[in-house]
């Protein structure tokens, strides 16, 4: 089986590490801005000079996509547009696509999906990112009979997190911005992990694969360890903290005084379930579930998740088995563009992890009757209006006639999707208003 990878960074090099060790797979090219650093990221993982022979290394994804060797084409650049555009080509050209670029899939995914089923080919998350893992164990717990009552995945979180810039993102993971430069991270996306906009845009990945509901006011983000996710994350008729059952949430690994959460979950993923009947929630207690009092809830978690390092199951899932692990089936959730500060005309918007918005996930109702800008396409859009900090930027408050090539398709994408949401297609697939 082979595939072709675009974008050789931390995700596609620990993939790639995989590679020589996975029996039947093969790389017939790898696509990066820089064909020379993909080609070093090869060699520090432990490619010899042979396997370095056998891959055409170029900046052209259209060609590597094209290539008529190539079966599964791994979209791993982290850029929203491109990986649009990437997605959109592969699908064209008849290729499985896995989407390690859940920026693109949480703006437009539903869309892509549904383009992808009708060519025949399928449109895959990463196993190996959280939104893949977490669906997975949703899929478990229905097919097991459970009711789901929430999924998600932990993170690190404090409410002023949502204000920090690249300029002091360092600080809070306990670095220098020397040791961070020679470590090769990147302040910005680094900061989109920080603020809560990565947390937004794989709940809503979560939301839209599995049919689970995104918090009205977005997430609420409670301290929880691996013990009390069965207490916490049930409905507040319950006693916890959700509005219903069904939902995604994101839990902290540090209380809101910055104390650490006892048996934190900061790297894993998990499914609250409930007992259909009184006999289920016996086996619970009998089987040493951790469950809320009641003894009807409880939870199974995933404690870590290896990202590239699993990314091989969702290539060969595609290709052997045609079958996707995680996808999106409809809009349920979206993520929307939230102020930092105060911003004001002529700021030009510069995406997630950076200084002027951050990533509040939302009800996709509620953002198109904001007629709310989405985090994907708040990329190099100069503001014509005043936002004030805390306040939703809207597809008003900005000039998106000054969206350049890529992005401007971006945007086309996004707009036919919010058409077909409404029920409202023009003949560019552009909605001129918010729709209710």
């Amino acid at each position: 089986m082979r595939a072709a990878l675009i974008g050789a960074g931390k995700f596609g090099s620990m993939f790639l590490s995989q590679v020589p060790t996975t029996p039947g797979l093969e790389i017939a090219g790898i696509v990066d801005l820089s064909p020379d650093r993909a080609r070093e990221a090869c060699r520090s993982v432990g490619w010899d000079e042979a396997r370095l022979s056998a891959t055409k290394f170029t900046n052209d994804a259209a060609e590597a996509i094209n290539r008529d060797d190539v079966e599964v084409i791994i979209e791993a650049t982290g850029h929203p547009a491109a990986g649009i555009r990437h997605a959109r080509l592969a699908i064209k050209a008849r290729k499985h696509i896995v989407t390690v670029n859940v920026e693109a899939d949480a703006l437009v995914g539903p869309l892509l999906a549904e383009d992808a089923r009708r060519a025949g080919v399928v449109y895959s998350l990463a196993y190996g990112d959280q939104p893949a893992l977490t669906a997975e164990l949703v899929d478990w717990a229905r097919a097991a009979g459970f009711g789901v009552v929430a999924a998600g995945k932990g993170t690190k979180y404090l409410p002023l997190y949502h204000s920090v810039t690249p300029d002091d993102v360092w600080a809070h993971y306990g670095l220098t911005p020397d040791e961070a430069e020679r470590a090769g991270m990147n302040p910005q996306m680094f900061n989109s992990f920080l603020d809560g906009t990565k947390s937004a845009i794989e709940m809503v990945a979560i939301a839209n694969a599995t049919g689970l509901d995104v918090p009205g006011k977005g997430l609420e983000f409670p301290p929880c360890g691996v013990d009390d996710l069965p207490h916490v994350l049930r409905p507040r008729s319950a006693g916890g903290v959700l509005d219903h059952a069904g939902m995604v949430e994101v839990v902290s690994s540090i209380e809101r005084d910055g104390r650490p959460v006892f048996r934190d979950l900061r790297w894993g993923v998990y499914v609250v379930i409930e007992a259909p009947n009184d006999y289920a929630a016996s086996c619970f207690k009998q089987y040493g579930l951790k469950t809320d009092d009641s003894g009807r809830y409880a939870a199974m978690y995933k404690p870590y998740h290896l990202i590239g390092l699993e990314l091989g199951i969702s290539v060969l899932s595609a290709a052997l088995r045609g079958e996707p692990t995680g996808q999106p089936r409809e809009f349920r959730g979206d993520v929307v563009s939230v102020a930092k500060r105060d911003l004001k005309p002529g700021e030009m918007l510069d995406g997630e992890g950076g200084y002027t918005v951050w990533g509040r996930a939302v009800p996709a109702q509620t953002s198109l009757a904001l007629g709310a800008l989405p985090i994907g396409l708040a990329h190099r859009l100069p503001l014509t209006r005043n936002v004030p900090q805390g306040e939703v930027v809207r597809w008003s408050d900005v000039d998106i006639t000054r969206a350049d090539l890529l992005m401007g398709e971006a945007i086309k994408t996004r707009r036919a999707m919010e058409a077909l949401r409404c029920g409202k297609e023009t003949p560019e697939g552009v909605l001129e208003t918010a729709c209710v």
